[in-house]
């Protein structure tokens, strides 16, 4: 999962960061709302940790301004302000969820995945193909019965081919769920990270289509 964490305190973000990068996620941590507001223009994201104070801005106008252009990335507020006022007024402009800090950082981790199954109902948290049983929930693959490790990388460029179904995934977008926002892609790095991922899933699992993209055969 790629998430982006738009935060200024080091000491919450950077904790929170590690933590969720530990369970296999791709984080993005930004400290002001113009450098986060580039990133969500340039890519896709399954999440957004919004802090309300920032220093160039309020969180809340941001989060407004994100569903005045019909951005629709789940987003979970973090911050100190407890009152219910202000918790009404961060859902009634479009946040998915409202976390007080300080907080716990297995309940963040929580509440992720509780706002993207939300977000997501196209596919079944559970997804059976061939003798491959993968749960988007916890991130787990099994195949035959037994577990495979996948790297983080890995494992973000199987769930974008199986939120798309067995539509063609381009090239382009695969990078972008594995690279983070501004590093150099590297050549030929997205073949390399496919080739691993046949050897475990199986090797005709994943379609190459030729100046298109990639799909899954299941």
């Amino acid at each position: 999962m790629r998430i982006l964490l738009i935060e200024d305190e080091a000491a919450l973000a950077r904790p929170l960061a590690e933590h969720l990068e530990a369970d296999h996620h791709i984080v993005e941590w930004f400290t002001t709302l113009d450098e986060a507001d580039s990133a969500l223009r340039a890519l896709e994201y399954d999440v957004v940790l919004l802090d309300l104070q920032l220093p160039d801005g309020d969180g809340l106008t941001f989060l407004s301004a994100l569903r005045d252009r019909h951005l629709r990335t789940p987003v979970i507020i973090l911050t100190a302000r407890d009152k219910i006022s202000d918790r009404i007024d961060g859902l009634n402009r479009g946040a998915d969820d409202y976390v007080i800090k300080p907080f716990d950082l297995d309940e963040v981790k929580a509440r992720i995945h509780t706002v993207c199954r939300r977000s997501v109902d196209q596919i079944s948290q559970t997804v059976q193909l061939r003798d491959l049983s993968i749960s988007l929930t916890d991130q787990s693959v099994h195949r035959a019965g037994q577990p495979l490790r996948l790297t983080a990388k890995e494992w973000c460029i199987l769930e974008a081919l199986l939120r798309r179904k067995s539509k063609i995934v381009p090239k382009e977008s695969l990078e972008a769920a594995i690279y983070a926002y501004g590093e150099e892609v590297e050549s030929n790095a997205l073949e390399a990270h496919i080739s691993r991922l046949r050897a475990k899933l199986g090797k005709d699992l994943i379609v190459t289509h030729r100046g298109m993209g990639y799909k899954l055969d299941p």
